[in-house]
């Protein structure tokens, strides 16, 4: 196992960034099929006004990896051997592991964007804290967080920088405190609904009862999970995963720890942008660490052949 595509998560999108894909074979019947599964024109999915709402971005970033991912493996004829996707991220990498059709991840991801903007309409998000400890943070959290004021820990990205979710209110009183620190650097994300942490509990049952009608395969490339930080190779498991990962902290941290200890020496990061790239490089510390994003695609290709070389 030595090469690893990455698929970032909510708060990753940008405007256009349908509009900006490859224009290859395999993205375009990419945007025909979501087209034709949806029932609507999805290029308009990615203007700023529609950004704004949660079902709208976590489709984008669905079919800006898968169809950036097929062209990049060229259908199948290259490969990668592990895939791992933060949060959304998840489904593009089950995806593109042959675990989940295309067609069935659309109308479940729909559905997400759709149970957990329902849950949360407004008043709530997510917040990055970057240079705290992981302990620092948790007391902060302790000191604010009550039944009145929730706020919960919702990712670890890296050594010094975790995101927390909550209520405005509460997320605001934790990042003066952090600021307070003398250390901290409080960042609003855009993501309008508190991800990865009890509050949305409700809706990932919702979304696991429509998952129980969904066939699924074993995956064909090593999944790993970006909850558990470590390979699923059970149906059982990885239903469990893909559904509720939406309530559950997100260990990126320690998945991307894991992937290295088990001979990854290359990761490629999906579209779009280019932030798990900045957060994989302290561990990559022998290896290669690549964004699709300003990337040539053949250089890339290259990337993936060589790793092929080494593995056999």
């Amino acid at each position: 196992m030595s090469s690893l595509l990455v698929f970032p998560g909510q708060g990753a999108q940008q405007p256009g960034m349908l509009q900006r894909l490859p224009q290859s074979p395999e993205a375009l019947a990419c945007l025909q099929e979501a087209g034709e599964v949806l029932g609507e024109n999805v290029l308009a999915l990615d203007t700023p006004q529609a950004l704004a709402d949660t079902r709208a971005v976590q489709l984008c970033l669905l079919i800006a990896g898968v169809a950036c991912a097929r062209t990049l493996l060229q259908g199948e004829t290259l490969r990668a051997d592990c895939v791992a996707g933060l949060s959304i991220g998840a489904y593009p990498a089950a995806v593109v592991a042959g675990a989940l059709s295309f067609a069935d991840a659309l109308r479940l991801v729909s559905l997400r964007g759709e149970l957990m903007q329902q849950a949360y309409p407004q008043g709530y998000g997510m917040t990055a804290l970057i240079g705290l400890e992981l302990a620092q943070v948790e007391r902060l959290l302790a000191q604010v967080h009550s039944p009145q004021s929730p706020v919960y820990l919702a990712n670890i990205n890296a050594d010094n920088q975790v995101v927390i979710a909550g209520s405005d209110a509460a997320m605001q009183a934790v990042a003066e405190l952090a600021r307070g620190c003398g250390v901290g650097v409080a960042r609003r994300l855009a993501v309008s609904v508190p991800s990865h942490c009890p509050l949305l509990e409700q809706p990932a049952q919702a979304l696991a009862a429509a998952f129980a009608q969904v066939p699924l395969q074993l995956p064909r490339l090593g999944y790993l999970s970006g909850s558990r930080a470590r390979p699923i190779r059970s149906l059982e498991a990885l239903r469990d995963d893909l559904a509720f990962n939406m309530c559950r902290v997100v260990d990126w941290r320690g998945t991307v720890q894991s992937a290295y200890e088990r001979g990854v020496r290359l990761q490629i990061e999906l579209p779009p942008g280019a932030v798990l790239s900045g957060l994989a490089r302290r561990v990559f510390e022998q290896g290669s660490v690549i964004a699709f994003d300003g990337a040539r695609l053949d250089t890339l290709q290259a990337l993936l052949r060589e790793e092929e070389r080494r593995d056999r």
